[in-house]
Parts: structure tokens; sequence; C-alpha cells
């Protein structure tokens, strides 16, 4: 999705920017690749600058609720120190690295309701304008795919994902923000937890993954969360399905009761919780589609074990929304 706005800081007569991405989603901590294409203006503009402004949507948790905002989380600049003549036409490809903890936006091409974009800034002749907007997208590690896929064949189902502005304690996170995909819980632990919350944290060596359970109370006492991390290598070859099933014993087993998330900046949501070791495999456990499927299947409003061919309507409003929303907002 590429927009073409005039420069609106200089007015009529002024450059244009065009952003292209180049096909295809791209992973995080990989290349971002593509091309910023000029068009000069009425005149001659000294080109300051040509950057690259990674923004996401997020929600954050206040006294108040909930409220939703967009979050800068990266910028490069891949370009600039040239004079740009009336009427010339110029192009800078880029190629940039990713931060290894961008969000995940789909799953085999179905997508999570998960808003990322590219913003281009040019500066000229001391003005900037935020000129130009593109979708990103960005599929999941193989090992953050692996993982998900034994999820779905364990029977657990896609709910929701989004972004929540805040810190995990006593990870490595690197971004003001993390991904939470909320999982439906599989047949046979329905009865112990509402649902399952997926977190990755990526970084060079390896990924931790934090799963939370929103935990079912009892006849004589409340609910509660329960939180438990694993460490796995990007190159790590398990017998997911039986790995996973040991995180979730180990998880919906856990007896220490947490509080919710509480607002950011009154406290650490996830403070104090410790590593979980890895679980022995256990050799029975449900075998059903991937997660892949669940997704599909969450995203479209089918019944699970339909595989959709598309993306529910309201995740593409929810992204056209925010890319217009933007456009609106900068002009």
């Amino acid at each position: 999705m590429v927009f073409k706005r005039l420069l609106g800081s200089l007015g009529v007569g002024g450059p244009t920017v065009d952003t292209v991405l180049h096909a295809g989603a791209a992973r995080p901590g990989g290349a971002l690749t593509g091309q910023v294409h000029l068009k000069g203006g009425d005149a001659d503009f000294d080109i300051e600058h040509i950057t690259l402004e990674l923004v996401a949507r997020v929600e954050a948790e206040h006294g108040e609720g909930e409220s939703e905002g967009v979050v800068a989380f990266e910028r490069f600049t891949v370009g600039g120190g040239f004079r740009l003549g009336a009427g010339q036409q110029h192009s800078v490809p880029f190629t940039v690295a990713l931060p290894w903890e961008t969000p995940i936006t789909e799953l085999h091409g179905q997508g999570l309701g998960i808003v990322l974009g590219v913003r281009t800034e040019l500066a000229v002749a001391g003005a900037r304008d935020k000129g130009d907007l593109d979708q990103l997208n960005i599929a999941p590690l193989p090992v953050q795919e692996a993982i998900l896929e034994a999820l779905g064949r364990l029977g657990f189902g896609f709910k929701s994902a989004d972004l929540e502005y805040g810190r995990i304690g006593g990870t490595g996170q690197q971004l003001p923000f993390y991904q939470e995909i909320e999982l439906t819980p599989a047949p046979q632990y329905a009865h112990q937890v509402n649902e399952i919350e997926v977190t990755f944290l990526a970084d060079p060596g390896g990924i931790e993954v934090v799963l939370e359970a929103d935990k079912r109370g009892g006849f004589f006492s409340g609910g509660h969360d329960a939180l438990t991390r694993f460490t796995v290598g990007h190159h790590d070859s398990r017998d997911w399905n039986a790995e996973v099933d040991g995180w979730i014993r180990q998880l919906v087993e856990h007896r220490t009761s947490h509080g919710s998330h509480g607002a950011y900046g009154h406290g650490d949501p996830h403070a104090g919780h410790g590593h979980g070791g890895h679980h022995g495999h256990d050799g029975h456990h449900r075998s059903g589609p991937g997660m892949g499927t669940a997704v599909a299947a969450g995203a479209a409003g089918l019944a699970v074990g339909v595989v959709g061919g598309m993306v529910a309507a309201e995740v593409v409003d929810e992204v056209g929304d925010f890319f217009e929303g933007d456009e609106e907002d900068e002009g």
C-alpha cells in the first residue's frame, strides 16, 4: 500500500517521495529492502537526508482503560546530501536490518491483525515532512513458526494478537512494547485456563518464549495469571509437539498466583517471574491442524479445521484505517 504525497512543508511545487518495499514478507532480524523514488518539483532542492522510520500501532493501559497510539521503534538514514533538480527523477535503493524483536504480522500469509508501517521522512532546505507510509509485513522466524504450528497441532486456536506498551521484567527486551499472541485453550486444558498468551523476544543468539495463562478459578477461589519462560536457539531441532506440550503442562501446573498486567509506569507487569526449564517430553498429546490453519480459521471467522484462503475483512479494514488516518494526520 503506497501513498504518493506532495511534500507538504514546501507547498505546491515541492518534490514528491514514493517508497516501494520489495515484494514479500520480511523476517525479524532480517533485511528490509526497497527503493525511495524522488521526483523533483518546480525548482532545485537540496535533499539533506532521507530517513525510514518503523512504526507500529500499540495498545497502552492507563488508569482509564486502554488506548491505542502509533509508536516509532527504529530509524534508518538511507540517503541524502545531494541536489534534486527541477523535474528530475532520482531513486535511492536501501537495505536495512530489522530489529530482532520486530513483531510478526502474518503466518503462512494469514494476517494476525498487527499493523506495522514504514514511514519515509524527507528533509529539504531545513524542513521535514513524513511524505510516504507503507505497510510492513513480517513473517515469523523458523523457530517461532515451529512453536506456533505445534500449538495448533496440540489443539490451541488463534484468538487475536496485539502489541502492548511496556516491558517484561527479567528479559532482554529491547523495544518499548511486546507482542502478545492470544490463543484459545486446547480441549484438554479448557477446564484449567481461559486463554494462553505467547510472546517471542528474539535476539541474535536465540528466542525467549514467554507463556502466560489466564487460569480459571475454582469454586472457592478466583482465577489468576501464571507465567513462565523458555529459551530456544534459532537452529534448534526438537520434537516441538512434545516440547511445547511440556511447556504448557508446566505453565498450567504453576501454583504461584500473579497479578494481571498493570499499567505501564506503575510497576512491571511481568516482573519477578523466573526462568522455566525444559520440560520432559510427554508422548501423549493431541495431534491436529497446525497454527497456520488455526490462524486462517480464527482470522476469517471460520470453524477450526477449515483452511481460510483470505485475511479477515476486519483485519484489512484496520490496516486501511491505520494508514489512511496517518496520512490525514500528516497532511
